[in-house]
């Protein structure tokens, strides 16, 4: 399954009755298994979860820890990042290297690696001395 599509797809089914901003987020692991989530807000917390933390979720649900690529889209004008603790999440699951593209809706596409989203990543090589 192409990443672009299942994101696509998937980000139809947000639940966003605050913001009305949806975002659809796609991740394959190295077995080829797409995994997908969508931004879901409540009333308690109307900034809600992300599509990203929604993807690896349900990787993690189907026995998998580890992100080959992601590919995270909504409609704006210009691909939107992943938010800081998104961000923590896919420095968790995957190596730096790994390739991120960001997309709009329009057509617009922005690579970037996992590394330059969020560069100085905590990890467990910080621990050392724990």
């Amino acid at each position: 399954m192409e990443l672009a599509k299942a994101a696509r797809a998937v980000r139809e089914n947000a639940y966003v009755p605050y913001s009305r901003f949806k975002v659809g987020a796609a991740l394959r692991t190295p077995s080829g298994a797409v995994h997908v989530g969508c931004n879901v807000e409540n009333v308690a917390y109307p900034e809600g979860t992300c599509a990203e933390a929604g993807a690896i979720a349900a990787m993690v649900a189907a026995g998998e820890t580890e992100i080959a690529e992601v590919y995270v889209i909504a409609d704006s004008a210009h691909p939107v990042p992943p938010c800081g603790g998104c961000r923590q999440k896919l420095a968790e699951f995957a190596r730096g290297d790994v390739k991120v593209t960001l997309a709009t809706l329009d057509g617009a596409e922005l690579a970037t690696t996992v590394a330059d989203l969020l560069p100085g990543a905590f990890g467990v090589a910080h621990m050392d001395r724990a």
